[in-house]
């Protein structure tokens, strides 16, 4: 067998040809593909309006400015994500103000959001963590409670729906990501989404260097030379080459989640009947687009750590990932004065996180060699 990665897209040769054809038409930055791709990709998670952009780490960023949010304002967010969801806090000048998750589903616990309420709050972005929907119900709540904004990150969570509602249409805004690893990948590449047409048009401009919002076809003959700086603006806009991925992507996401379903199903079958280790949170209400399969270690249920374990499924050419290093625990968070050991369930789920190998272009037999990988480790240095 060999060494089987954690993660590789799904490119084939559709996704090849539309790239190439893409370049024969010219458009190599934002143009018509890119257009098409933010069309299809709202009617397709239910929204009013969305912008291609090159991550959605922009579309955080531009979604928080759109909305007001700078200097002296608290965003309040999860702990346990990627550092983009609180770095964009602090690009606006706004403080990132951090509350714990739930144990069970490792989102950002809503019970606890009303606690760190203060009247400099002026939004919450919830994470979709892996890919399985916060409970949004109450966080919208409390939002329209105390009049703030959400902005829902959504980079592990194209697919996702939260009680039969597609993630990117319940939030003020909702931020996606098609980075290589994703369930829908262009390389590259983000969308945000808001049913807010004001908001759209703000960030239409902010994402391409504050000029004027028809200004990205101004080389096509339907464009004009002149155009105006509304906003010192960003280069965040999407290229064709990444939307042509992406519309092929797109029209192919259900037959490539049905796959990450079926193999998350496999090693859910196989893990659970195993002591010392817990499976992912799922259930029948909401829908998981299971970007990731974050196994956990439980605590002293085995002879050696979460590192040493991963160090013997590296032996057993099983790769792996840890999702996430909570962001308390980073250097530049740490010298601002936050505590990781303030979030408690933040910190036990880092200490036994473990992401398995979960991708369509897996094989049956590679899933099958990650579980008897794991279920012989498991077995060799049980407690």
């Amino acid at each position: 067998m060999e060494f089987i990665p954690y993660a590789l897209p799904l490119i084939e040769d559709e996704e090849i040809k539309a790239v190439i054809d893409t370049l024969h038409s010219n458009w190599l930055s934002k143009g018509p593909k890119t257009v098409e791709f933010e069309k299809q990709f709202k009617e397709y998670v239910q929204s009013e309006h969305a912008l291609g952009l090159n991550s959605c780490t922009a579309g955080l960023h531009i979604a928080q400015l759109a909305a007001g949010i700078g200097q002296g304002d608290e965003v309040i967010t999860t702990p346990y994500t990627f550092v983009a969801s609180a770095n964009t806090i602090i690009h606006t000048g706004a403080t990132p103000v951090f509350v714990d998750i739930d144990p069970v589903t490792m989102n950002i616990d809503p019970k606890k959001i009303e606690e760190k309420i203060t009247e400099k709050t002026k939004a919450i972005i919830p994470v979709h963590f892996a890919g399985y929907p916060c409970d949004m119900d109450p966080i919208m709540e409390l939002a329209k409670k105390h009049n703030l904004i959400v902005i829902e990150d959504a980079a592990h969570a194209v697919y996702t729906k939260y009680k039969g509602k597609m993630i990117g249409s319940i939030g003020d805004f909702t931020c996606f990501s098609f980075y290589a690893t994703k369930n829908l990948v262009t390389g590259e590449g983000g969308m945000v989404t808001t049913h807010n047409e004001e908001w759209a048009d703000k960030m239409r401009v902010m994402s391409l260097h504050g000029m004027s919002k028809a200004a990205w076809n101004r080389y096509s003959d339907k464009g004009t030379w002149y155009y105006e700086v509304e906003y010192p603006g960003f280069k965040y806009n999407m290229t064709d080459m990444q939307a042509a991925l992406g519309l092929v992507q797109l029209s192919k996401l259900e037959s490539m989640q049905k796959r990450r379903e079926e193999i998350a199903q496999k090693y859910n079958e196989a893990f659970s009947q195993i002591d010392g280790l817990t499976i992912p949170f799922s259930n029948e209400e909401n829908v998981h687009a299971w970007h990731l399969y974050v196994l956990r270690l439980k605590e002293n249920g085995f002879t050696i750590d979460r590192a040493q374990f991963i160090e013997e499924l590296k032996e057993k050419k099983v790769g792996t990932s840890v999702h996430f290093i909570p962001v308390p625990m980073q250097p530049y968070y740490k010298q601002l004065g936050y505590k990781v050991e303030d979030y408690p369930n933040a910190l036990a789920a880092f200490n036994g996180a473990i992401s398995l190998p979960l991708y369509p272009k897996m094989t049956d037999e590679q899933v099958n060699h990650v579980i008897a990988a794991v279920s012989e480790l498991a077995q060799t240095f049980k407690k």
